[in-house]
């Protein structure tokens, strides 16, 4: 019996090498396949790492155009603060401001027969404050507007 369980043992044995063969064969060709492949890997990281190069190179390119830009304009936006002031400035000395010498008084009825509107001044202010109508005072100024009465401005008083 020992000569039957040695050529069984022999056997098995004999099956099991040639599985391993085949497994062997096997794994050798997908190696095979692979060892093509690997080249290609390569490759493809040195080209992912110059892309990725240079889209940092373009990002800091792009970052150093939009901060200068924006200097730029910083830059115009404080040159039109400055002009902005000089015009402020320069229609403040031509226009004298009310109660200063040289403007004309206000709340006063003039020696021509105007009255200079003051500061709340309404039509129905003046009417009653020299005892008038307000239909002579807009008789006599056709085309005025009430609501838009300006400081300063002449309006003509119905003579009594």
């Amino acid at each position: 019996m020992m000569p039957v369980i040695g050529v069984v043992v022999g056997a098995a044995a004999l099956i099991f090498a040639v599985v391993d063969l085949v497994k062997i064969s096997k794994a050798e060709k997908l190696v095979a396949a692979h060892s093509e492949e690997i080249p290609k890997i390569a490759t493809l990281e040195n080209d992912v790492r110059a892309a990725g190069a240079k889209a940092e190179t373009d990002m800091k390119n792009l970052r150093d155009g939009v901060q200068n830009a924006l200097n730029q304009v910083g830059t115009e936006i404080g040159a039109m603060r400055a002009q902005v002031t000089k015009m402020e400035e320069a229609q403040k000395a031509r226009a004298p401001a009310p109660g200063k010498a040289g403007a004309a008084p206000t709340g006063v009825r003039n020696s021509d027969g105007t009255y200079s509107v003051a500061p709340g001044d309404t039509v129905a202010k003046v009417a009653k404050k020299f005892g008038m109508r307000i239909d002579a005072i807009m008789a006599e100024n056709p085309g005025l507007e009430p609501s838009h009465l300006r400081v300063g401005q002449k309006i003509r008083l119905p003579a009594k």
